[in-house]
């Protein structure tokens, strides 16, 4: 099984909610993640607080050969 890390897209229509997530690369944007890793809101006003990750499990999925998308990647430097 390949691993990503990327943004699953929740929340309403024109106000989007991202969870980054560990999932198998073959299954949908928002399918069945193997674990939820945090959260992005870009629209949060304090920018310390648009990305909540949890950096040890990252860390983690990192280590055993999970590949994070550009997007994630841009966000996790």
């Amino acid at each position: 099984m390949a691993v990503k890390i990327r943004l699953a897209r929740f929340g309403k229509t024109g106000k989007p909610l991202y969870r980054l997530v560990a999932i198998d690369e073959h299954f949908k944007r928002n399918g069945k993640a193997v674990e939820i890793l945090g959260t992005y809101n870009p629209h949060e006003k304090v920018k310390s607080q648009k990305l909540k990750v949890k950096s040890d499990r990252v860390k983690y999925w990192l280590s055993v050969g999970a590949k994070p998308t550009e997007t994630v990647a841009s966000l996790l430097k």
